[in-house]
């Protein structure tokens, strides 16, 4: 089974190619023109065990909200196209990563139904010069775009450096965990309608 997925996007404020396997190593190849996003990618792929390359260029003279936005929606597509009918997948993933002083907790259902809970508090409004409320405008693009339920709470943490990192690791190892073939079940779709696709 083949589960990649390659696609582009242009508008007049980016233009994004992103290529995915959800079996892959681990391997990345990020270049947003936003540090700590692109740190952000690589540990997602890292943590996540799949391999993914973004290249995009964006108005980052306005700023960097399009930019992250963008590779959340092309993100997100990617997601949805590789995994096709899902069968055979846990579909269900759930993580807690700590990072220091920080605690992200993240569960996710790839039911085919778009949600985002959000329940973090960032203690300062930037990450370096990233604005720490595009974590959630990429949670939020991602999640409407791959139709999954995303539930990410941070009950603690002061830096935010730390929450961010903590999000993003915990979201990997959930993603790991649903996308993975449950070996019991790997000729069906796990749900009771017998579909997690429109």
């Amino acid at each position: 089974m083949n589960r990649t997925a390659s696609l582009s996007r242009k508008t007049k404020e980016t233009d994004i190619q992103l290529t995915l396997n959800l079996d892959g190593q681990g391997t990345s190849q990020i270049h947003t023109g936003v540090g700590f996003f692109d740190h952000m990618l690589d540990l997602l792929s890292r943590h996540a065990l799949i391999d993914l390359e973004v290249q995009a260029q964006g108005d980052l003279q306005v700023d960097q909200h399009h930019t992250v936005e963008d590779v959340g929606i092309c993100l997100g597509q990617a997601l949805e196209k590789a995994l096709g009918d899902k069968k055979g997948i846990y579909r269900y993933g759930w993580a807690m990563v700590p990072m220091d002083e920080s605690l992200a907790q993240v569960a996710l259902d790839l039911s085919g139904r778009p949600a985002l809970v959000f329940q973090v508090n960032f203690s300062s409004p930037l990450i370096g010069d990233f604005a720490s409320e595009l974590v959630r405008e990429f949670f939020q693009a991602l999640s409407n775009n791959a139709r999954m339920n995303l539930h990410i709470h941070v009950p603690y943490g002061r830096n935010s450096h730390h929450i961010g990192e903590a999000i993003f690791k915990s979201f990997a190892k959930a993603l790991r965990q649903a996308v993975s073939i449950d070996e019991r079940a790997k000729n069906q779709i796990p749900s009771t309608k017998g579909s997690l696709i429109e």
